[in-house]
């Protein structure tokens, strides 16, 4: 029996080319970014799959404000712990 919606990955090859004129039109610097969003999406494939949300943009947005999120967390605890930077990301500050 075959498959009554697209999986999630093909779902995300379909918004990728639809929103490839919104890219082009994007100045040079920020396509990275952008590219960067859908990248952050490919890495709840499996969850977003899951979900089986009736509109998967919804799947799509959920995974990116998640990696974002993370990356806020990230972010907070190394600026209220800066002491603790080499023990928890592997890096020191510089100093000087």
């Amino acid at each position: 029996m075959g498959r009554t919606l697209p999986t999630f990955n093909m779902y995300l090859d379909q918004e990728i080319e639809a929103w490839r004129p919104f890219r082009r039109a994007l100045r040079r610097e920020d396509q990275p970014a952008f590219d960067r969003l859908f990248a952050l999406a490919k890495r709840h494939m499996a969850e977003a799959a899951h979900a089986a949300r009736p509109v998967p943009f919804d799947s799509f947005v959920m995974a990116v404000l998640l990696e974002q999120q993370k990356e806020i967390e990230r972010l907070r605890a190394r600026l209220e712990h800066p002491q603790a930077e080499g023990e928890f990301f592997g890096t020191e500050w510089p100093t000087g």
